[in-house]
């Protein structure tokens, strides 16, 4: 395989007649791997909407973040995932510049929304373990504002493409767009700079302290009180572990990868090299809903039904799940 590298000025589309950095058959499996992560993403993000706008009893503050992690991914996979999908199939992006940068704002827009909820959730949920500001009850002014700011965070420093600071452009084997890791313009090098440190590893760094100061805190109270409470910090701690490492497969190889680019703009990186991290990120659409929201009791019960019209594969032993009570406050890993 031939190493594929863009041009110094990224803008070339690579239509039917020129030469494919794939071939035919490796297009065809890239669509088909796309389509089985974006059917689920779509049906179980669409069903975690649809549940929360039937059922009032999911409409809680601490679970506001929870659906707008779903809206977010469900943008991802609408547009992102479906235009992969069909970009694959016929071997080249068929939607022209114009397309191009509206592909890549719109996925970047909801992923980084959807990364932001993630740290969101984290941050929530220590706040309300751990108490740092004292007994403030969390109510739906905070959750929506949790949810507006992650909105203009991601709007915020996605914009900037649209108005000559960084840009949009092809990426891996030219099926899909997203910021330029490539190009050697400083303005171009500046942005993708800042967009990696505000758009990556500041939610990573709030996951990382939000999570670490919720084990410390119920390992202290499971110490002090044991029972129930000690159930509570094991279950708590592997949900923290599965979450933090799905973070870490889902993203650190692309932001990784967009690191090795612009550190090293010479770097010759195979077609198929550059697009698994691509994957990688967007197959973030169903694992988020499966581990925050399908292993939620509350969201199962509802949400299980609708998926199988009606019929409940199991019967849950309420005795048997292990919650955390804090005064007033309910708090399950997820």
């Amino acid at each position: 395989m031939h190493p594929f590298a863009f041009p110094p000025n990224a803008s070339v589309y690579v239509a039917p007649q020129d030469e494919a950095p794939l071939s035919r058959t490796g297009f065809i499996v890239l669509a088909v791997i796309m389509a089985l992560f974006t059917g689920p993403a779509i049906v179980l993000n669409a069903t975690v909407i649809i549940v929360s706008l039937m059922h009032k009893q999911l409409r809680q503050p601490l679970n506001y973040a929870l659906v707008n992690m779903a809206v977010a991914d469900l943008g991802t996979a609408m547009t992102g995932g479906v235009l992969s999908v069909v970009n694959n199939a016929q071997g080249y992006f068929s939607l022209g510049r114009t397309g191009c940068v509206m592909e890549g704002f719109a996925v970047s827009l909801f992923g980084i929304t959807s990364l932001c909820t993630v740290a969101l959730i984290a941050v929530e949920r220590m706040f309300v373990v751990c108490k740092p500001l004292g007994q403030i009850t969390f109510q739906k002014k905070h959750a929506v504002g949790g949810i507006v700011l992650s909105w203009l965070w991601s709007l915020t420093w996605n914009v900037p493409p649209l108005f000559g600071w960084g840009r949009y452009e092809l990426e891996g084997v030219g099926t899909s767009c997203a910021p330029d890791w490539h190009s050697r313009d400083p303005h171009n090098v500046s942005y993708i700079l800042a967009y990696f440190a505000v758009c990556f590893a500041v939610p990573f760094a709030l996951i990382l302290a939000s999570y670490s100061k919720l084990m410390w805190t119920l390992h202290q109270m499971a110490c002090v009180e044991g029972g129930a409470v000690a159930k509570g910090e094991m279950k708590v701690a592997s949900m923290v572990i599965l979450m933090v490492l799905t973070f870490l497969i889902s993203w650190l190889p692309y932001a990784g990868l967009a690191m090795l680019i612009v550190y090293n703009p010479d770097a010759k990186i195979p077609p198929l090299v550059g697009t698994v991290p691509v994957y990688m990120a967007k197959s973030s659409t169903v694992y988020n809903p499966i581990i925050y929201i399908y292993l939620n009791k509350q969201f199962r019960r509802y949400a299980v039904p609708f998926l199988l019209c009606g019929k409940q594969p199991w019967v849950e032993d309420e005795a048997s799940e292990a919650v955390t009570t804090i005064e007033t406050t309910k708090v399950a890993p997820a």
